[in-house]
């Protein structure tokens, strides 16, 4: 951990408030704890001491996510709270903004004069929006959805770039003066050469230089800047949004021999769903059921196909063939009238979904099955893990999708028996049916153990409401899981279906018995990357059998104890599914309960799609290489899901095999699926990218976070195939590669004066997303890693959607004890609560007398300094002083009366960094907070402080040393 610097000459111990010398312009405590009248200081907080050898600065610099009004200058905190009074947290106080958040916006702090954000220079634009395009336009503004708005003035993807009279490219406006700013600044097109392009412009920076700073990373990719009249309609919403489907280059070579001296990857991030329920997911719907597709590709007609013989025929932007409209394109069946075809959603939008016909069902659209495997093994029934599960069901009973009134349950309980429950239709007493035979297991008896949720309510109640005091007094430690999946298999698969299992016990007996292969002799080592591998091939083998009969099955893995992570892990990867890991599980712990109750809740109200395809076709040229994520791979293009999840992201390796003779090509992705009610579906996402012959185009296209999700699954394949050393070497060999092709072929060579470690403006981020992944705990040099937390990490960075990926890797830093008055408040327009500004992951930004919260998207920690002010810990836990802070996972108290104030918002704050929706994201994941003390537990401590990758660790350099040692390697090669 890196150590903070020693105070200024003269500056007393922050712990000794008295003795601290005062600069210019502080509030002066008078001996009766009065202040003086200096300059009235802005709103602030507790009693945050200026950093060492910074500037109080006398207003809050505005950010992104506090998108109302900055507090006044002359506003303050009375000592008895209220939102408009100055608080006195110490013997003295300091100026809003000289805290941890000061060196946060650039626009108005000093210690940003002359730097720019993300390489972008501090225009006077950027003054007003703390962000500034590099086209030079106006800032990209966050859409309703999430998605990315368009600089006003460029013409380019969901900007609408043509008109029914013909658009013309606007071009970019003012980029001659964005240009000359970035020469005074040092920053300049790539070559040096200043001149207006029709793409993106590449900027340079020295990562050396300019210090990187965390709000970079919510810069919106790249503009899809392509040229005039390249879609049918004006339509906003032409091109796909980012939350949907992104690309690693928004700017395609026209060469596969361009794209390999770029070294940049290019791929495709497709996340068909933003949410886990369709009412919170809204996408324009073709109910009419007519499908116009290419004869040849197959492609679906979208806003990029040509009409031809006035409009009697159009032309596939895929593989240029001409094919026929449909008679019904342009009437309305419903109303008995013709129908405006430029109001069709799939002409106006990349986005839609189309009620399929019947020649698209091989069979009956399936019912909703869920077949719960129980374990209620000694383990299970001790920790609480059956009495929890069993009431978390029963009390979500409405929560399932049922719509359609077919959804249907089974339970089957599991410990060195199979033991099956019958619920008659007739009867709401179940009967309990137990098969002992674990090498054959079979079905008791033909019908009842398989029923519909809606004609056996009451049966399916009165089961999980005894289910615990059927097992309470068990003593068998055995589990046969294994065999049970097949017993399930063999159940649903005539109908397919998902197998939830909920298991605290390693299966030992019967079909895939696996044994306790942990040995920490071997963590850290360069064999531990056999413990990551499959133990028993039954895994893999029977996930595939499931893939053919469209069963998806879940792994919840509660364990005290080894789990096998790894093995276990297959049957979610190969099916669709996704594996839960709650290690140290208990529900004596309240936190620990309600977690997993939250979770199995939402996870069962989920309104995923079944009996599920997916295929990604291209303009001819291009092909689908590599595909990666949770499915089985049933061709070379055609990914299965026998349930469709609405939690995970895909990446799919394009390649590029004969030259790209357009201007611009075409992608899209289609999602043929059966709803949860019943409907047979088809999402369809199409994405438009510009091409290129120049090597600064492809660069100044290249978004970061993309090209980051797509290393995070090649890392993962590369641990599982060679080893961890192997796949955080290919990562720096990676980073080394992309630094030194920059440096050779995009940047003037720099004579007689010392070499800059340069790189694109927008791929500056990248270095600390890598740093952040090779230090991830998936994937870092550790001898303390458990292999099941090492597993169960490793699946999230190969499931997880973009936005939740890259705070897994960098997680959210922010600073509570001084954020702005507005934070923790809903926003005055949007009803949003407003966050504090992001900080740097770096230890110098602890103060000791601090309050901060680190937010991984899986836990967060509350880290309180051991010189917290009394007040500070009376106003956040209700408690005298810091030392009578416990440490932990902890939930936060709810105070009441006067002076809660603050604590509502420090509430408010955790529990809106915890909102995936904001994100785009569904995701049932509900994160652990733990309460960690800057004197308090040491391995809580070191725990939170491998959050913070800026930092020397015992086995990891420091952001500054690892830039260190990549100019080093650059400047050698």
């Amino acid at each position: 951990m890196a150590s903070p610097p020693p105070p200024p000459p003269g500056a007393a111990p922050y712990g000794d408030p008295n003795q601290h010398a005062y600069q210019q312009g502080y509030a002066q405590p008078d001996p009766h704890g009065q202040q003086q009248q200096s300059p009235p200081p802005a709103a602030g907080g507790y009693g945050q001491v200026p950093p060492y050898g910074q500037q109080a600065y006398s207003q809050p610099a505005p950010t992104q996510q506090a998108s109302g009004p900055p507090p006044q200058a002359g506003s303050a905190l009375g000592p008895h709270g209220g939102r408009g009074k100055r608080r006195g947290y110490a013997e003295e106080q300091y100026d809003f903004g000289a805290g941890a958040n000061a060196g946060l916006t650039p626009a108005q702090n000093s210690l940003y004069a002359g730097q720019s954000m993300g390489g972008y220079p501090n225009t006077q634009e950027q003054q007003q929006s703390q962000f500034v395009s590099p086209m030079g336009g106006a800032p990209p503004a966050m859409g309703a959805q999430g998605g990315y708005g368009m600089p006003q003035g460029i013409s380019g993807a969901g900007a609408g770039n043509i008109a029914a009279g013909g658009y013309e490219s606007v071009g970019a406006p003012g980029i001659g003066g964005v240009t000359q700013s970035f020469g005074q600044m040092g920053l300049t097109p790539a070559g040096g050469i200043q001149k207006v392009q029709s793409l993106n412009t590449l900027f340079t920076t020295d990562l050396m230089q300019q210090p990187f700073n965390v709000a970079e990373l919510e810069i919106a990719p790249p503009e899809i800047i392509l040229p005039p009249n390249a879609s049918l309609t004006p339509s906003p919403n032409a091109n796909c949004p980012p939350q949907y489907m992104r690309s690693t280059i928004n700017a395609v070579p026209t060469t596969h021999g361009l794209l390999k001296k770029s070294k940049l990857p290019f791929a495709l991030i497709i996340q068909p769903y933003t949410s886990l329920h369709d009412a919170e997911d809204p996408v324009p719907l073709v109910s009419d059921t007519v499908i116009s597709r290419c004869r040849r590709c197959r492609s679906y007609i979208n806003p990029y196909v040509t009409f031809l013989d006035h409009g009697h025929r159009w032309r596939c932007n895929m593989c240029n063939l001409t094919n026929d409209v449909p008679q019904a394109f342009d009437w309305d069946q419903a109303a008995q009238k013709n129908l405006d075809r430029w109001q069709r959603p799939e002409l106006n939008s990349s986005v839609v979904e189309f009620i399929a016909p019947q020649e698209y069902m091989v069979r009956p659209p399936q019912p909703l099955v869920y077949l719960f495997l129980l374990d209620v093994s000694y383990g299970a029934v001790q920790c609480g893990l059956l009495a929890t599960a069993a009431r978390t069901i029963l009390e979500s009973l409405d929560r399932i999708p049922n719509a359609d009134r077919r959804t249907r349950l089974g339970f089957i309980c599991v410990d060195s028996s199979l033991h099956y429950f019958s619920i008659p239709r007739d009867s709401s007493e179940p009967s309990m049916l137990v098969v002992s035979d674990l090498d054959e297991p079979f079905l008791p008896i033909p019908g009842d153990l398989l029923v519909p949720l809606a004609e056996c309510r009451e049966g399916i109640e009165n089961l999980l409401g005894k289910l615990q005091d059927m097992f309470h007094n068990s003593q068998n430690g055995s589990s046969c899981m294994g065999s049970a999946l097949q017993a399930g298999h063999k159940l649903i698969s005539a109908i397919g279906g998902k197998i939830v299992v909920l298991t605290a016990t390693l299966p030992s007996l019967g079909a895939g018995k696996l044994e306790n292969r942990e040995d920490k002799k071997l963590l850290g080592t360069s064999k531990e990357s056999s413990l990551l591998q499959t133990a028993n091939s039954f895994y893999k083998s029977f996930a595939v059998e499931c893939s053919k009969n469209q069963v998806s099955v879940d792994m919840f893995l509660f364990s005290n104890s080894y789990q096998d992570v790894a093995s276990l892990s297959n049957l979610p990867r190969y099916t669709g599914g996704q594996t839960y890991f709650y290690p140290g599980w208990n529900a004596t712990r309240s936190e620990d309960a309600i977690k997993f109750a939250r979770e199995f809740s939402d996870h069962l109200s989920a309104e995923i799609a079944l009996e599920a395809v997916m295929r990604v076709r291209a303009t001819t040229g291009l092909r689908m290489q590599t595909f990666y994520g949770n499915f089985f791979n049933r061709s070379s293009d055609l990914c299965a899901f026998p349930a469709f999840p609405r939690d995970q992201g895909y990446v799919v390796e394009v390649a590029i095999d004969e030259p790209l003779g357009k201007q611009f090509v075409c992608m899209q992705t289609a999602v043929l699926h059966t709803t949860c009610n019943g409907e047979r579906r088809i999402r369809v996402m199409t994405l438009a990218l510009p091409t290129t012959q120049n090597l600064p185009d492809v660069y100044a296209s290249a978004d970061q976070v993309a090209i980051t999700m797509y290393f995070s699954h090649k890392a993962v394949e590369k641990t599982l195939s060679s080893g961890l050393e192997q796949a955080r070497e290919a990562l720096q060999a990676k980073l080394i590669e992309l630094l030194i092709t920059f440096k050779k072929e995009l940047t003037v060579s720099h004579l007689g004066a010392a070499t800059p470690l340069s790189f694109a403006a927008n791929l500056r981020g990248l270095v600390v997303l890598f740093l952040g992944l090779m230090k991830h705990v998936g994937l870092r040099k550790s001898a303390q890693i458990p292999t099941d937390l090492r597993s169960a990490a490793l699946c999230l960075l190969s499931t997880l959607p973009a936005p939740m990926l890259i705070q897994y890797i960098h997680p959210k830093f922010y600073s509570l004890h001084d954020m702005p008055d507005s934070c923790g408040l809903p926003d005055p327009v949007t009803g949003e609560i407003i966050l504090p500004p992001a900080m740097n992951l770096s230890s110098e930004r602890l103060a000791p007398f601090g309050c901060y919260l680190i937010d991984d998207t899986q836990v967060q920690f509350l880290w309180i300094g051991p010189q917290a002010v009394p007040q500070l810990v009376q106003d956040v836990f209700g408690l005298p002083g810091v030392e009578h802070v416990k440490v932990g996972k902890t939930t936060l108290p709810h105070l009441e009366g006067p002076g809660s104030e603050f604590n509502e918002r420090v509430r408010a704050v955790v529990e809106k960094s915890r909102d995936h929706k904001s994100k785009n994201v569904g995701s049932i994941t509900v994160p652990h907070l733990y309460v960690v003390r800057g004197d308090g537990e040491p391995s809580l401590r070191l725990w939170a402080q491998t959050m913070l990758i800026e930092d020397r660790t015992d086995q990891g350099v420091s952001l500054g040393q690892f830039l260190a040692q990549l100019k080093e390697k650059v400047n050698n090669s």
